[in-house]
């Protein structure tokens, strides 16, 4: 069972998302600050550059947002030239394009934006131009694969593209074509809207961060949202009517003295798992630290000295699983993208270093984002990626020290 606990305190709304009472995705957004992701712009090229097959855009934001030639081409890998052209013969200074946020701005980045358009349902994820049909890789079962792949085929039109939601595998036929006639009525309007628009306007935005995720991940009859806001909570309960119909929504009000975070535990955890140092059940700990280029993460046996009878190795093997465990989870709940290092323990046996990794592997599987186990270094580290489409989730109102600016360490002149 999974719960969706939504806090809101001025202009700022948390959520968090539990599973079995453990938090494993928090999302913050200010009410006024609506991210990116997602949304659609009549954007105005702004420059080209060949050297770095890249076009910088005007979408109205603080800085351009950045256009890479692979996101010109075709969408359908099969329909795309075999020898890549230059992005001055896709693109040109004053042109305007119509483009989707793939990626928030980060730090002095711009927003990276694609011409590969979709628009995500319930069902499914439809895609206007993409011209081919996916079933998600998590449906297992052969006959809902090939059922679901014909009937994508048979709903589509001209060169539609249309992926199957993993939440599809048992759906009906009705439901998932009312939701991809929703989709293209999205499409219609977004394409109306730059019609008539000048550039830089934003054409389309993408719900707000908790019907994202309700969207997304909600499961029917067994996951529920609690939310510690009446009128948000009426909204929600009318969402999940839409994308659900035929099932009660369990949309609950938190009326409680305390805060919603600290009656379900959630600020608790928080407050432990953002730290830089982070326990493991059975003693040991993980650190985790950031650099400009990756993450690197530590792990220790700490207080952990193993069973009685238990070797060394045994001793350490058990804390890097439970370690493997605890990394999944906490780089989904940080969201911690990009390049990944893991310096496990060292262990002996080459059965133990990869049990180790599958089972870290095997976790990442409850990740919504892609994330892969790229395999130990010759100096027995793990590496992997994950990724990054927008900043680290971080606690409200932390900041850096102004002092150490977050390094935890300050310069002190041996003269003074």
């Amino acid at each position: 069972m999974k719960q969706m606990i939504v806090h809101n305190e001025h202009n700022l709304m948390q959520m968090a998302l539990l599973e079995e009472g453990k938090a494993v995705e928090f999302m913050a957004e200010r009410t006024r600050e609506r991210g990116l992701l997602g949304s659609y712009f009549k954007g105005r090229v702004v420059n080209v550059l060949p050297g770095m097959q890249a076009a910088f855009v005007d979408i109205g934001q603080k800085k351009n947002a950045f256009l890479y030639v692979d996101d010109v081409l075709h969408p359908n890998l099969e329909k795309q030239p075999k020898v890549k052209p230059s992005i001055s013969e896709l693109l040109r200074p004053g042109q305007d394009v119509i483009v989707q946020v793939l990626k928030e701005p980060v730090g002095s980045k711009g927003a990276r934006v694609t011409t590969h358009y979709s628009l995500p349902g319930r069902w499914l994820v439809y895609m206007p131009l993409a011209d081919y049909v996916a079933v998600s890789k998590k449906i297992a079962r052969e006959g809902d694969r090939s059922r679901l792949k014909t009937l994508g085929e048979q709903l589509r039109r001209n060169e539609e593209g249309l992926i199957i939601r993993t939440v599809s595998a048992e759906e009906q036929r009705e439901a998932i074509q009312a939701d991809l006639e929703t989709l293209r009525e999205q499409w219609r309007l977004i394409r109306e809207k730059a019609d008539s628009l000048p550039s830089p306007s934003l054409l389309h935005r993408d719900h707000s961060m908790v019907q994202r995720i309700i969207r997304d991940v909600y499961t029917p009859g067994s996951d529920e949202v609690i939310t510690d806001n009446e009128a948000q909570a009426r909204e929600l309960s009318a969402l999940l009517e839409e994308i659900c119909p035929g099932h009660q929504p369990k949309v609950q009000v938190y009326r409680g003295e305390e805060s919603i975070f600290a009656a379900y535990r959630v600020q608790e955890q928080l407050n432990r798992d953002f730290a830089r140092k982070v326990w493991l059940p059975g003693g040991g700990y993980i650190v985790i630290d950031h650099t400009e280029a990756l993450t690197v993460v530590d792990v220790n046996t700490g207080k952990y000295t193993g069973a009685g009878g238990d070797s060394l190795e045994e001793t350490v093997t058990e804390t890097n699983m439970q370690a493997a465990v605890e990394i999944a989870r906490l780089m989904r709940l940080r969201d911690i993208g990009g390049m990944i290092i893991v310096d496990f323990i060292d262990m002996e046996e080459a059965m133990n270093r990869h049990e180790v990794a599958a089972t870290l592997e095997n976790e990442l599987k409850k990740d919504r984002t892609k994330a892969f186990v790229m395999g130990w270094t010759k100096l027995g580290l793990l590496e992997l990626t994950r990724k990054k489409v927008r900043e680290e989730s971080t606690l409200p109102y932390v900041e850096p020290c102004s002092s150490c600016h977050g390094t935890g360490k300050r310069y002190i002149s041996p003269l003074h």
